[in-house]
């Protein structure tokens, strides 16, 4: 007597379990102008990146790094003004202060917009939007003017402010879209078994929502991080300069002359964190953006 088992076994072609792991002449004939066209754009993405740090430790005339290959330059950098040590803490200063105001604001807005129902939801979050299409320049002047009535004019921390309400927008929209890719299931069960809103929050949608955290942090960290205009506007004094600014200043420093040498070595240590980061956090960082793709 035959089986189901059976008349699939005799079903099934011969020789397709190696069949699918394998692979053919004509997928790689197919395949051939995709890897060709990815591996194009990666040497044109590099390239700058490569002959930046070649250029930063390679002997050029005009340099702190005339003769053979070393860290000229990047001494140079460290010596000018008050030191590339503490421009590097100003620079973290603002960077780590933006992601967790960015962050906490987001956090607690993106939950009340997907979460709770009240009077004009939907036209409070456009006017959030609406931000975006303000050109960024267009309101360092005016919030230089408002900051220099609160005494926050010449501070770190009125940078950061300033950075943290440009990437509020963003950021709102990004988890917003997180929390509504969760089931509500999730808090309310949470409820029923006596959280509150707050505690069902922290306890419950935060880790399910960690992808969308983890873009927030991360867009909000390279916006501050490399961000010039706003230091160029609202810090006076040389001492809390940001890197960025550092360098710009650095690199006209001898009647206007410019040292390559030094740029090329700022422009390192600059896109070193952000490199890092990105390579830590990129799984993170994909799943963030796929998070509202799909809900339930």
């Amino acid at each position: 007597m035959t089986t189901r088992a059976d008349t699939a076994l005799v079903a099934a072609p011969v020789g397709s379990g190696r069949r699918r792991g394998s692979i053919t002449l004509a997928g790689v004939v197919l395949r051939t102008p995709y890897w060709v066209f990815t591996g194009a754009l990666a040497v044109i993405f590099l390239f700058p990146l490569v002959w930046t740090a070649l250029a930063a430790v390679s002997p050029q005339p005009g340099t702190s790094q005339t003769e053979g290959w070393g860290f000229g330059n990047f001494r140079a950098l460290g010596g000018y003004q008050a030191g590339i040590w503490q421009y590097l803490a100003n620079s973290a200063f603002v960077s780590v202060l933006t992601v967790l105001l960015t962050l906490a604001i987001s956090l607690l807005g993106g939950y009340a917009f997907a979460r709770f129902s009240f009077p004009c939801k939907d036209l409070l979050f456009l006017v959030t939007l609406a931000i975006l299409m303000v050109p960024y320049a267009t309101l360092l002047i005016p919030l230089y003017v408002l900051l220099s009535r609160v005494g926050l004019h010449n501070s770190l921390v009125g940078v950061a402010l300033v950075l943290t309400m440009f990437q509020l927008p963003f950021s709102t929209f990004m988890m917003r879209i997180s929390f509504e890719a969760v089931p509500r299931e999730l808090d309310e069960a949470a409820m029923v078994d006596g959280c509150s809103s707050f505690t069902a929050l922290w306890r419950v949608l935060v880790p399910a929502v960690k992808p969308g955290l983890i873009t927030v942090g991360l867009f909000a960290f390279l916006a501050a991080w490399n961000d010039f205009m706003a230091p160029l506007i609202l810090i006076n004094d040389s001492s809390r300069m940001t890197l960025p600014l550092a360098v710009a200043n650095l690199r006209g420093q001898v009647q206007g002359v410019v040292d390559y040498g030094a740029t090329e070595a700022g422009v390192v240590v600059l896109a070193l964190p952000c490199i890092v980061l990105f390579l830590l956090l990129q799984r993170h960082y994909v799943r963030g953006f796929m998070s509202g793709a799909i809900k339930g």
